[in-house]
C-alpha cells in the first residue's frame, strides 16, 4: 500500500527522560524534513508489541528492542527498522551513545575536582553498565589511581538474560548492601553510577548512613533524566547524551531506508553532550578533615547568617590556622567562600522564582537588599535585575 507520506511507528520508551529525548529528535526530523505520519503510543521499558503492530501496514520502524518477542514481531512485520537500544545481537542498524566518550567526561569531571580516590558502581546484567564498567576503573587507572568496583558488577552477569527494567529493580531492592559497600570505601572518594537512577540510590544508601554528599562522596550519573536528577537529594550530576541528536539521525537514516539505501553495516556512536553539574559533584575534594567539615558548614549554614566566628565555634582551630589551611584547601578564605556560597544561593533565586530582592536578601543572609545588590554588582559586574533578564557575568576573583 503506497502511503503519502511514509508512515513510522516508534517503539520507544516514554517513562524516561532518554526515551524522550530520542522522541524529540525524531519528532524534529518529521516536521523539518518530512512529512510523516508517526504511529505512537507511551511505553515504558520492556512493554510488549503494541497491539496493533502485527496488522499494521507501516513503512518503517524505529524502536528500542529491548526483548526478543519484541524482536520477533519487529522482523515479522518486514519493514526496515532501526534500533537505538543495542543490547540484542540483531540484524538492525544501531545508532547509541558512545560509552568511552561518556566514561572519559565522568572520569575527568572527578579528576579536575581534585578526587584521588574512586568507585564505580552499576547494576550486574544491565549491557550499558558492563560496557560502562569496561571503561571508566580503566581511565581511572591510566590517571595513575584505582578504582572501586561494586562487587555485584564484578560477576559479569549475562546482559541479555532479563529486560533493563527487572535488573534495575532487582538491583534497587538490596540498596542496603549498597550502604555496607559505600560505608566500606575510603574517603573522600568519587562514585560514577551506571546511571542517574543508579545515582539517586547511591546517594540515598550515603544519606541512610550519615555520608556527607559531596563533601565525602561525589556522585555522578548518566543519561541527565533532568526529573530524576533534580528529585535526587542532593541534586544529582550527571553526563547528557546527546539524544535528540540520536533520534534525528536515526529518523535519517530510516527514511534512507524506506528509499531503497542499504544501512551501513557498522554500528552508529553518538558523542555525549557534557556534564550537567549539580550539588551532588558540587565540591573539591578536601582531605584535610577540619577543612572539609568547615566546608560543609558553610555550604549548610552560609544563607543563615554563619559568621567565621561561628564556624570556629565548632571547629577547633585558631582563625589563624583555619584561614591558612582553608587557603591551601581551596585557594580562598573561610569568608570569601561564606560570600561565593550565598551569591551562588542569590543566583539561583533570582533564575529559578520571581521573589522580590528582598525576599531573596532575607533568604540568603543579607540584612538589606541595597547591600545585596551593591555586593552582587561588585562580585559579578551586573546587578540582580540585569542577571535576571539574561546579562552575562564577569566573576573576579575573590580573596
Amino acid at each position: 500500500m503506497k502511503h503519502d507520506r511514509p508512515h513510522v511507528a516508534l517503539l520507544i520508551e516514554s517513562s524516561r527522560g532518554y526515551g524522550r529525548g530520542l522522541l524529540r529528535g525524531v519528532a524534529r526530523y518529521a516536521r523539518t524534513r518530512g512529512p510523516w505520519a508517526l504511529y505512537f503510543q507511551e511505553r515504558g521499558m520492556a512493554d510488549a508489541s503494541p497491539s496493533w503492530l502485527g496488522e499494521w501496514r507501516g513503512d518503517g520502524i524505529i524502536a528500542r528492542v529491548e526483548t526478543r518477542a519484541l524482536e520477533k514481531a519487529i522482523f515479522a512485520t518486514g519493514l526496515p527498522a532501526v534500533d537505538l537500544r543495542g543490547k540484542l545481537d540483531l540484524s538492525l542498524p544501531l545508532i547509541e551513545t558512545n560509552d568511552r566518550a561518556v566514561c572519559r567526561l565522568a572520569a575527568d569531571h572527578l579528576l579536575e575536582r581534585g578526587f584521588r580516590q574512586f568507585a564505580y558502581c552499576g547494576f550486574a546484567g544491565a549491557n550499558y553498565s558492563i560496557r560502562r564498567l569496561r571503561y571508566f576503573p580503566t581511565m581511572i587507572e591510566q590517571a595513575g589511581h584505582s578504582c572501586h568496583i561494586y562487587p555485584s558488577d564484578a560477576n559479569g552477569d549475562d546482559p541479555y538474560s532479563s529486560p533493563q527494567k527487572e535488573v534495575e529493580q532487582h538491583g534497587i531492592l538490596y540498596e542496603d548492601q549498597v550502604a555496607r559497600w559505600i560505608a566500606s570505601l575510603p574517603k573522600p572518594i568519587g562514585i560514577m553510577a551506571c546511571n542517574d537512577i543508579r545515582g539517586q540510590q547511591v546517594l540515598n544508601a550515603c544519606r541512610a548512613i550519615g555520608v556527607a554528599v559531596p563533601d565525602e562522596v561525589a556522585v555522578i550519573g548518566v543519561d541527565n533524566d533532568e526529573i530524576l536528577c533534580e528529585l535526587s537529594d542532593p541534586p544529582l550530576s550527571s553526563v547528557a547524551p546527546d539524544t535528540l541528536r540520536i533520534g534525528f539521525e536515526a529518523a535519517a537514516l530510516l527514511d534512507r531506508m524506506m528509499r531503497g539505501e542499504k544501512p551501513p553495516a557498522d554500528k552508529l556512536f553518538v558523542q555525549p553532550k557534557g556534564v550537567v553539574t549539580r550539588q551532588s559533584t558540587d565540591v573539591t575534594a578536601i582531605e584535610d578533615r577540619d577543612i572539609a567539615r568547615a566546608v560543609r558548614l558553610i555550604r549548610q549554614r552560609a544563607c543563615g547568617g554563619l559568621t567565621v566566628e561561628k564556624v570556629l565555634d565548632e571547629i577547633p582551630l585558631s582563625r589563624s590556622t583555619l584561614d591558612r589551611r582553608f587557603r591551601e584547601a581551596l585557594g580562598r578564605s573561610p569568608k570569601a567562600e561564606i560570600a561565593r556560597v550565598r551569591l551562588e544561593r542569590v543566583k539561583e533565586l533570582l533564575t529559578e522564582t520571581d521573589f522580590t530582592l528582598a525576599e531573596i536578601a532575607r533568604r540568603t543572609g543579607f540584612r538589606h537588599p541595597e547591600y545585596l545588590s551593591a555586593t552582587f554588582k561588585r562580585e559579578l559586574g551586573v546587578t540582580p535585575g540585569e542577571f535576571r533578564r539574561g546579562a552575562p557575568v564577569t566573576s573576579r576573583a575573590r580573596r
